[in-house]
């Protein structure tokens, strides 16, 4: 599947680029994996593929507890999108295939 493997995403914030790995696994429609910055890691939830394009949600504590959901396109080794915070707006983010 397209979206199968090891990310290294780039979120572009007001306070600056946040830098993650994303781990994806599809199962069918479900998109599963984890992402994580520096030693937190953190299982995506609610995650779903349709052909190239991903969406999925996770929960973070830094700089403030919110939930992200993000939704993106994969195109070969490269993924890009924008990951919603809800009341502080969207930010773009874009990747590269690691493995």
């Amino acid at each position: 599947m397209p979206a199968d493997g090891t990310w290294n995403i780039t979120i572009d914030t007001p306070m600056g680029s946040r830098n993650t790995t994303l781990e994806l696994k599809t199962a069918g429609d479900k998109l599963e994996g984890t992402q994580s910055e520096g030693s937190n890691k953190t299982s995506i939830t609610e995650g779903l593929v349709d052909g190239n394009h991903v969406s999925w949600k996770i929960g973070i504590a830094d700089p403030m507890p919110m939930t992200l959901e993000f939704k993106g396109e994969v195109e070969g080794d490269k993924i890009s999108g924008k990951a919603d915070t809800g009341m502080f707006g969207s930010f773009p983010f874009n990747g590269t295939r690691s493995a």
